[in-house]
């Protein structure tokens, strides 16, 4: 699907002023001209002069292309599944992350992945498994991140 670039500076447009919005919530440091609301804010008025260029652009080429356009890959029923999988691991990992842990969910989703892309499964447990790993031993010893265990506590390292 192709979204015309003006619908897209809105949504950016919209994003800044929730940013914005949030901002203003920040509590002023005393004794300091920046608080912390500072940068975010600066992001928040880049994003909309972006916004803002991407509506005007989008609107001059709206004589050209309509405002949204479906793709040949959405006729494609592996694509749409790959799609539908990418969007179930996101909302998985996040209503399963705390109770399961980044070890049990990080292998089911990469497993779900490499079954979508027809991995063979001597091939794709191994990995899933060794890239959750590797993944979790430089965020948890390397980087200092500590991830959630859930249902791995009692073997936690």
């Amino acid at each position: 699907m192709k979204v015309n670039d003006a619908l897209l500076g809105l949504v950016l447009i919209a994003l800044a002023a929730a940013v914005g919005l949030d901002v203003r919530t920040y509590p002023s440091i005393p004794g300091q001209s920046i608080g912390p609301g500072a940068f975010p804010g600066l992001i928040a008025a880049l994003l909309v002069v972006c916004g803002g260029l991407l509506v005007i652009q989008g609107v001059r080429r709206r004589a050209q292309e309509p405002w949204i356009a479906w793709m040949p890959w959405t006729r494609s029923p592996r694509h749409l599944l790959a799609l539908a999988v990418t969007i179930g691991s996101l909302l998985f990992t996040i209503l399963c992350l705390d109770s399961l842990g980044f070890i049990v969910c990080a292998a089911v989703v990469l497993l779900a992945m490499f079954t979508t892309l027809r991995v063979r499964w001597t091939v794709a447990v191994p990995v899933a498994l060794a890239v959750t790993l590797g993944i979790h031993t430089i965020f948890y010893f390397g980087l200092r991140v500590p991830l959630p265990w859930g249902v791995l506590q009692p073997l936690a390292w």
